[in-house]
Order: structure tokens, then sequence, then C-alpha cells
């Protein structure tokens, strides 16, 4: 039994709660209502789910006890239906059908309890007053948290732009959430750095935040690295290994350039994805993981599903939460707020005595288009000051390898000519250093080394 104390703490808790009860048999709900009669939360009863799920979208509500099987709408496809309402809403599962199998979908569907009929009421009562106190313990945790706009600096994340802000907001709202994100994004706009933000801005930021480039391993290279491998799977294995989203259980894992992995490696990861399960390359054990993806491209992933280049269900397996970063011509206005925090970076870095760009640099970076986006400008702070020789630092215009003044594009070239001359057109202006033209251009350097091959020409 609680203790008084804490009994009276739950009554002032429950003040002006809502408790919905939806189940189709009257003698249920006119049980529940009177062993209920004592609370202090206001306890709302259905008989019809669809108008119960009305309710609860006009109205809200603070918990939903919900039988499992009705007429017209299920207890599961009620609770999916209030998940795209309310995704921490606590909702109890009821039923005089219980199966391990329904269990399992509805807790994966995200139900906080499951219990079987008959059932001690007062058991269901004491479930009811846990889950109201840790959703108001939540709250108040959450509510005393900084919000994102208070540590985007920490985060590397820079931008007074209203399409920032609002994804400040968004990732307010899903950090604590165990749902999958797709930031989709140029290359170059900090995606990754979105990524670091909704882990390190959760409650389950002290847990693992594993980063893997898909883009730059072969399918054999990228399934051990996922999921390990045992002991004698292939030459070479020596020992058991754990897979990274093992490593990652309990955090997050960032899949970037996940559009670059082949089909049927999709169906690995979507497996995983959807099971929260993994076997190691040579096992037979399956491994429970817990694990929160976030995946990432620069590609445009619904034309890739069209063309059948990427499977549909992984997609939506993953598109949980949509967060698209927007190119840096689009948010120009954030360049002298961007520009502050590199040169700062840069200054201390370096050691230099630097307080930032003329006039004329700053109007030139205002009109040229950063085809490599914050990445680019980023790297061009950097060359600037480690070569600077005075506090005012100046830009010639020919430092802004943009087609507007380099002519690359005066012969009316097609799309992937005037790739190819811009990439040389780096390259060269990079001194042949492809890790730097990769920085520039905001791609990966085993992009560049595949496009290149490509091309057979002396850059190879």
């Amino acid at each position: 039994m609680p203790s008084s104390r804490f009994h009276w703490a739950i009554c002032q808790m429950n003040q002006n709660k809502r408790v919905h009860f939806i189940d189709d048999d009257a003698t249920a709900g006119d049980l529940f209502r009177r062993f209920s009669r004592d609370k202090k939360y206001e306890v709302v009863i259905f008989r019809d789910p669809v108008k119960a799920l009305d309710d609860i979208r006009e109205n809200g509500s603070d918990l939903v006890v919900t039988d499992l099987s009705m007429p017209g709408l299920s207890g599961l496809d009620l609770l999916q239906a209030i998940r795209q309402v309310d995704v921490e809403l606590p909702v109890i599962m009821i039923t005089g059908f219980s199966t391990e199998d329904n269990a399992i979908r509805a807790l994966r569907l995200g139900a906080t309890d499951f219990l079987k009929k008959p059932f001690d009421m007062e058991k269901l009562l004491q479930q009811i007053d846990n889950n109201l106190h840790i959703a108001q313990q939540r709250e108040v945790e959450i509510a005393s948290r900084p919000r994102m706009e208070d540590k985007r600096k920490q985060h590397g994340m820079i931008g007074n732009a209203p399409s920032i802000r609002k994804i400040f907001d968004v990732i307010d709202r899903i950090a604590d959430i165990r749902c999958n994100v797709i930031i989709e994004g140029e290359s170059g706009t900090g995606k990754e750095l979105v990524a670091h933000a909704i882990h390190h801005h959760s409650v389950f930021s002290e847990k693992p935040f594993i980063v893997i480039d898909c883009g730059s391993l072969t399918d054999t290279l990228l399934e051990t690295e996922l999921f390990g491998h045992e002991r004698g799977a292939f030459t070479g294995a020596s020992h058991n290994k754990p897979g990274l989203l093992e490593v990652a259980s309990g955090g997050s894992i960032f899949l970037d350039e996940i559009c670059n992995i082949s089909d049927a490696m999709q169906m690995k990861l979507m497996r995983a994805v959807q099971s929260q399960q993994i076997t190691r390359v040579g096992g037979i054990h399956p491994i429970n993981i817990d694990v929160r993806f976030i995946a990432a491209t620069n590609r445009n992933i619904e034309e890739m599903i069209a063309a059948r280049q990427f499977r549909h269900d992984l997609y939506h397996r993953l598109n949980v939460v949509s967060i698209t970063m927007p190119p840096l011509r689009e948010r120009k206005d954030d360049i002298e707020l961007l520009l502050q925090h590199f040169v700062s970076e840069f200054a201390q870095r370096y050691k230099r005595n630097v307080s930032g760009f003329d006039a004329a640099s700053l109007q030139w970076m205002k009109e040229y288009t950063w085809p490599g986006n914050i990445r680019e400008l980023r790297n061009l702070v950097e060359r600037s000051i480690a070569l600077a020789d005075g506090s005012i630092l100046h830009i010639e215009q020919s430092a802004l390898p943009a087609s507007s003044h380099s002519g690359i594009d005066a012969d009316n070239p097609t799309l992937e000519q005037l790739e190819k001359r811009y990439i040389i057109k780096v390259l060269e202006q990079c001194q042949g250093n492809r890790e730097q033209t990769a920085r520039v251009l905001g791609i990966n350097k085993s992009t560049l080394w595949r496009k290149m091959q490509a091309w057979q020409e002396k850059y190879e």
C-alpha cells in the first residue's frame, strides 16, 4: 500500500486529469466508474471506440484504458490512431483473449501496460495512478530542461531563420520520444548536427550515439559493422565481435547516406528496424536491441522509391518524423551569424587576432550560392584565418568557385558536364587535395573517388 504522503501527492497531481475507459461492455464501464468514484481525475466512459477517439482528439486525455476486441475499431487500431494524436499518452490495454502475440503487438505499438480479463480492479487503479505519476514527473523534467534555442551553439547549430527555428522546435518535441527520424537535405547543410542534437538533447543522452557512413562501406563491411560477427564466421574472424547496433542499444544510431546501401542490405536493415532484433554474421541466436534509428540522405528518397531504388517499407519504418535541412542559399540572413561562430572558433584554434571580414567580402558571400552549403562556408573561414596576416579578412571573388564568375557554364553544358567541370575546378583550387575537395563540395571522399574513376581522366 502506498504511504499517506504518496497518496496525497497522487491526489493533488491528478486534479483536472482526464482518464478514458473504452469498452463495448456496458457492465465493465459501470464497474470502473463505481471503483474510481473517489479518484480526483475525471472519468470518461465510452462504449464506441470511434466516438472515444473523436473526444480524445478534440478534448485531450491524460490516460486511456481500452479493451482489445471491440466492434468498429479494435483496441490495436485505436492505439495506432491515438499514437498519431499523442505519442506519449499512456494506454493500458485490457482483453479477455490475451495471447502472447497480442501482447507483443500492443507493446510494440506503444501500449503502456497489458491486462487480461478478469483482472483486479484495484490493480488497474494502481496502474493508472502510477502512470499518471510517471507522466507528471516527465512533464516536470522536460519543462525544467533548457530548450533547444538555448543549447543550439553547444551542438554547433547556428541560425535564426524561420526554417531553422522550426527544426529547433521539432527537435524539442521529439528528443525524448523513441521514434525514428529521417533527415533530408543537400550535402553540407548540417544533417549530422541535427542527429547529434536529437540524441544529446534527450533523456537518454548518456547512452551511446553511433555514427556510420553507409556510403563508404561495401555491403559485406556494412553488415559486419552493423550486426557484428561470430568467431569463425569468415576467414580472419578470430573472435566474437558485437555490431554497432548492439553497442548503440539504449541510445541512437545515425546512418548517414542511407540511400547508398543495396537492396539486399536494405532488407536486412528493415528487419532490424522492425523487430529490434539482430543476428550476428555466422550466428544463430537473435539479440534484442533498443535503438532509435536516425537516417540521413542528400538524395530525393521519394524519387528513388518511385524508381525502385529504395525500399518503401524501410522508408516508412524510418520516416516516423522527417526533417528537411534548408540549403544555405535559402537562409542567407544566417550567414553573418555563422561567420561570427566560425571566426571565433578558428581564431582561437590557430591563435590569430582576427575579428571578422570586411564589408565587401560579406557582400560577396551573401550573393554567393554556396553549393557546398555550411561545410563550404566553414572551410572558407578556416582557410582564410589560417592564411590571415591581419585582423580584418578580405576574400577575393576568385576565391569563391561559383559558376557565376568561373565561366564553366558558358557553353550551355549538360548537368553532368557542369558537375564534372565544377569538381575539376574545385580540385584544382585545392591543389589536388581530395579530402579538402570533398569537404568543399559537400560530399564524402568515396563519392568523389567514384566520380573521378568513372571519368578516367588525369585526376583519377
